[in-house]
């Protein structure tokens, strides 16, 4: 099964594609602001890579946080997309083995179908001026 990592949860940020455990590619970039015109750019990168297309991934495994509001939103709406669009299960993890940890629940059959983040603190939306 061909995965998706996705970790966006700070201004250096993280996709990677794996057969099973084994990596097949992993990108990091600076970036910050522009996280949401290079996400899909950089997915499709690696997908390029190995002649791989955005149907061929079975399964996403993204960060839980916590993190940039932001970040996390923004790659938590594409990774939930992308499991959406391919009927592939979906998880989200945390800590320092967040990948591996989300590639063995992938393999064992779990499937969250909505992944939501954990930002780590209350979210400080601005209140409507009227």
């Amino acid at each position: 099964m061909i995965i998706l990592t996705v970790k966006t949860d700070q201004q250096l940020a993280e996709v990677g594609i794996f057969d099973d455990e084994k990596q097949l590619g992993y990108q990091q970039w600076e970036a910050h602001r522009t996280l949401t015109d290079t996400i899909h750019l950089q997915i499709k990168k690696l997908l390029d890579t190995k002649q791989l297309g955005w149907s061929d991934i079975g399964g996403v495994v993204v960060f839980k946080g916590p993190g940039s509001f932001t970040g996390l939103r923004i790659g938590f709406a594409v990774a939930n997309t992308i499991a959406y669009t391919n009927k592939a299960p979906i998880v989200s993890t945390m800590g320092n083995d967040w990948l591996n940890e989300g590639i063995a629940m992938l393999k064992t059959g779990h499937d969250e179908h909505i992944a939501l983040p954990e930002y780590g603190a209350n979210v400080h939306i601005t209140t409507p001026k009227k």
